[in-house]
């Protein structure tokens, strides 16, 4: 039944944008699972997968509560990931990736189930239906609205892993430089920043829009930066990003989605809950 274990997590990570919150369901999946009488399950896997779902589900209505009250902006929480070379195409990273996840909270928890069940696990109408405690026509409806949704909202831009690594390295050159001319060409006109402190690490409370108020906090990092401040290159949410140490602790991870030659989007998380995975 381990087996199993890397799905449900991945269904429930996708659902609620957090990893220490995906684990906690998966776990809670399996108790219940353990509870039951297992002779009278057809599926294993049919019946974890409602669980996980509708665990989600039931997490995402305090989550909307709880975000209302959350300090300065809320992003999902970066996790190290691997991307086997046989699994390395485009459409695998898209679907992990931070702007993926920013898109799937445009949607409604119910839209956002049926999209990636169908979408996302190739589940058909009638097992999303099964799963959501839903008709197959109602399930239809809400997929039809969620991909609506996710196509208003999805990144324009599909940039190349070796493109978007080659930004990612020319961006942490000129921010450790504090070469603003360099970091000028680099940063899209309409660049926003966006800095997940929670509450509980310095952080911008706010996003900032434009490559003037963009480039002010950043090409004056390396000013504020205490000499024991490294930068790592690594893989978080299916690309490549930087996570940023103090002292040997992680103290932030640096998402940024470009289109291959423009950098159109930096997420950085500072909030110390949502490292444990980078």
């Amino acid at each position: 039944m381990n087996e199993l274990r890397p799905q449900l997590f991945d269904i429930a990570y996708r659902m609620l944008g957090s990893a220490a919150e995906a684990e906690e369901l998966v776990q809670d999946a399996f108790e219940r699972w353990a509870a039951t009488e297992q002779a009278s399950v057809a599926s294993p896997k049919a019946f974890l997968s409602t669980m996980v779902t509708r665990l989600s589900l039931d997490r995402l209505k305090s989550a909307s509560v709880q975000r209302t009250t959350y300090v300065g902006p809320w992003l999902p929480e970066p996790l190290h990931t691997r991307v086997d070379a046989a699994d390395s195409k485009l459409e695998v990273s898209e679907r992990i990736s931070l702007a993926f996840l920013l898109v799937l909270e445009t949607l409604s928890p119910a839209e956002r189930a049926v999209f990636l069940l169908h979408e996302v696990f190739d589940y058909d109408h009638d097992d999303a239906a099964k799963v959501l405690g839903r008709s197959p026509a109602a399930c239809r409806k809400l997929l039809e609205r969620a991909r609506k949704a996710v196509a208003a909202h999805r990144p324009r831009f599909a940039p190349s892993r070796e493109a978007h690594r080659s930004l990612v390295e020319a961006f942490i050159k000129a921010v450790d430089a504090g070469d603003a001319a360099r970091l000028t060409e680099l940063l899209h006109e309409n660049v926003r920043s966006d800095s997940d402190g929670g509450g509980k690490a310095t952080a911008a409370r706010r996003p900032l829009q434009g490559r003037d108020e963009v480039l002010r906090l950043w090409a004056n990092m390396t000013r504020m930066r205490p000499p024991d401040f490294a930068w790592s290159l690594v893989e978080l949410n299916g690309w490549p990003a930087v996570v940023v140490t103090l002292g040997g602790k992680t103290f932030a991870a640096i998402q940024l989605e470009t289109d291959g030659e423009r950098i159109h989007a930096i997420r950085s998380t500072h909030n110390p809950d949502k490292l444990a995975r980078v």
